[in-house]
């Protein structure tokens, strides 16, 4: 009696038993991909997901107001800044960089006219003397 061997004939290749599962496992996985892509791209899912996020924003608000009120007062405890003080230092410093720049501007302006005003001949040289 002859043993059978799964090579076909002329083939120097031996037979893989789940070359035909990994193919129908590959198509498989193909066809989920498209009919995934599709309904992720449908309106009905995005205003599912939509309607999820705001269900989870609305309830999840409650414990971000404890938690950050927490978090100041350990932070407040412990002596450093919280998010408000950095906000607060930050508004400032834009309120004292735009007088800055409306001093600038007005001391440009006085130049400007004192040097307009100036008699002839006297512009430049006084200021270098």
């Amino acid at each position: 009696m002859s043993e059978k061997t799964n090579e076909k004939p002329g083939s120097q290749e031996s037979y893989d038993p789940f070359e035909s599962w990994r193919k129908a496992r590959d198509a498989g996985m193909e066809a989920w991909a498209k009919t995934m892509v599709e309904y992720v791209n449908s309106d009905a899912y995005s205003q599912a997901s939509g309607a999820m996020l705001d269900t989870y924003l609305t309830g999840s608000a409650p414990f971000r107001e404890m938690l950050e009120k927490i978090m100041v007062r350990a932070l407040d405890q412990l002596g450093m800044p919280s998010r408000a003080d950095f906000a607060s230092i930050a508004r400032r410093l834009t309120n004292i960089e735009i007088r800055l720049d409306d001093l600038d501007a007005k001391l440009d302006r006085m130049e400007a006219s004192r040097v307009e005003s100036a008699p002839p001949g006297t512009g430049r040289k006084q200021k270098e003397s």
